[in-house]
């Protein structure tokens, strides 16, 4: 199956769920919290509205499971092969606080890897994207298409990204420690939603640890950009990313990184 097929008319569907997501932006919107206390607006639900209606009108057969669509048990979804998997408003946060750093993520996952992804930030016009054997690029707005790649790993001069909206003790533990191997402190850039992982795609990160919960959405489409890229996502095992492989949602803290054989849980 040639997931490649897709990937022009997903940007396109990214593109209109972030002018859905604009509409309100624009306005006095409301904000509500979920069960797990994180926030909602009715950005995340015209945005996934959106999504939805399309992908299903584009693969009718292919089973879609997005943030907003989670009640989806493990029995149902353990049978699929292959599915669509969509954050319709990556960072919330980000957007409540109108900075401007959340994304639009859609990917298609092919038996627990994702194969297809795309990332869309609306309010810059910027989008990543990638297919499975066809490389990584990114593109902001009308302007040339960029091919992107991982950097090479230099332990003198080290980039982290991190989240700008969660810090814990064991992310500042990390820093010291690494500072103490490198000599030196290392370049922190702090960034929403899952443009953290499209920085070390692009080789403008080394590394990004997440050392607390995600959940599958947040990361399948960028996991897609950043392999293309030359980089992966592991676990604090140094084995990759998997999807759709148990009753949670919830990833394992992680690293996302550009070199592959470097072991970041080291620093730990």
């Amino acid at each position: 199956m040639s997931y490649h097929q897709y990937l022009e008319q997903v940007i396109v569907i990214a593109k209109a769920a972030g002018d859905a997501i604009m509409q309100v932006y624009s306005t006095d919107f409301n904000v509500v919290k979920k069960d797990d206390n994180s926030p909602l607006t009715q950005a995340d639900l015209a945005a996934h509205q959106v999504i939805v209606q399309a992908l299903s009108k584009l693969t009718p057969d292919i089973a879609i499971l997005s943030e907003e669509s989670d009640s989806i048990g493990f029995e149902t979804r353990r049978q699929w092969q292959q599915y669509w998997l969509i954050d319709p408003l990556d960072g919330t946060r980000e957007f409540v606080k109108r900075n401007g750093e959340f994304t639009v993520n859609i990917a298609f996952i092919d038996r627990h890897q994702p194969v297809l992804g795309v990332v869309y930030a609306p309010v810059t016009g910027l989008l990543y994207y990638a297919s499975h054997g066809h490389g990584a690029y990114k593109q902001l707005e009308t302007n040339h298409t960029q091919s992107i790649h991982t950097r090479l790993l230099n332990l003198k001069q080290p980039t982290v990204a991190g989240s700008r909206s969660h810090c814990n003790e064991k992310m500042q533990q990390f820093m010291r420690n690494l500072e103490s191997v490198a000599g030196v402190a290392p370049e922190l850039i702090s960034m929403g939603s899952s443009l953290k992982i499209c920085l070390v795609a692009e080789g403008l990160a080394d590394v990004y640890p997440r050392l607390g919960p995600t959940s599958e959405w947040d990361t399948a489409a960028a996991h897609c950009v950043l392999m293309e890229a030359g980089g992966d996502i592991v676990d604090m095992s140094n084995h990759s990313l998997l999807y759709n492989t148990k009753d949670s949602l919830l990833n394992p803290s992680f690293f996302a990184k550009g070199d592959g054989a470097h072991n970041w849980s080291v620093y730990l």
